[in-house]
């Protein structure tokens, strides 16, 4: 699932400059879809299209140098699945990784605002709390890591990017929460007062689920798959990964 042979200062460049152009498009489509409509399917039609699009091509992108993960919790399944095989990240890079990620979409998020003469960083005030939001949230974030494992695991990795961008489209839609399933771009979402922000203190519970979910995920790959489909026969390129 990551491409191990690259070396290691290429694949964090990778996933901060994959996770900021994710976060940028997430944040500045929901901005403009905000200006041009008054409509609020409208305007979130516009701005998961946009979202969903961009996953998929930084995905395809980025999955050669990185792995594509874009995303903390498939950068932590990923050494969790492989630690035994050797396979996956190691604890020093998971670490990198999730560093280089949330610095991609601090960073993402504040070009987004600045594109749209806002402040580079903004508190947002948007709460989004509750039990029906956090539940949705492990439901978004678990699924995400049983599609991607799941298929990886089943030697379909090459479908990895169109079908993680579809799941995370869906979810977008059929969940109360919005489907963010990605603690690095949650927090990036933290720091812009717009129509895709979350406000700061709703931020660690959107965390719990998305922690929750991704175990979760993790455990029904196992039940459905089998512990050993961590490591199928597939092409180093067939092994690339997501985000959210």
């Amino acid at each position: 699932m990551t491409t191990t042979a690259v070396p290691l200062i290429r694949r964090l460049a990778a996933e901060a400059v994959g996770t900021a152009a994710l976060a940028a498009v997430v944040v500045g489509s929901g901005i403009r879809a905000s200006a041009l409509s008054p409509d609020g399917g409208v305007r979130f039609l516009a701005n998961v299209g946009a979202s969903t699009l961009a996953l998929v091509v930084l995905i395809e992108l980025f999955g050669p140098v990185s792995g594509g993960h874009l995303n903390p919790l498939v950068s932590a399944a990923d050494w969790w699945t492989g630690r035994r095989s050797g396979g996956g990240l190691t604890l020093r890079e998971l670490v990198g990784y999730a560093g280089a990620q949330l610095a991609g979409a601090v960073a993402g998020t504040g070009l987004a605002n600045a594109m749209f003469e806002r402040s580079f960083v903004e508190p947002s005030g948007q709460a989004r709390d509750g039990a029906a939001r956090w539940l949705a949230e492990a439901v978004a974030t678990g699924v995400l890591l049983l599609v991607v494992f799941g298929l990886v695991g089943s030697g379909r990795g090459r479908l990895v990017p169109v079908a993680a961008g579809l799941w995370i489209g869906a979810a977008c839609w059929a969940t109360s929460s919005g489907s963010f399933a990605n603690p690095a771009v949650t927090l990036g979402r933290s720091l812009t007062d717009s129509y895709t922000g979350i406000a700061p203190g709703s931020v660690p519970g959107f965390l719990l689920a998305q922690l929750v979910g991704a175990v979760v995920g993790l455990a029904l790959v196992a039940l459905l798959f089998g512990r050993s489909a961590r490591t199928p026969a597939v092409p180093d390129d067939a092994r690339d990964l997501v985000a959210g």
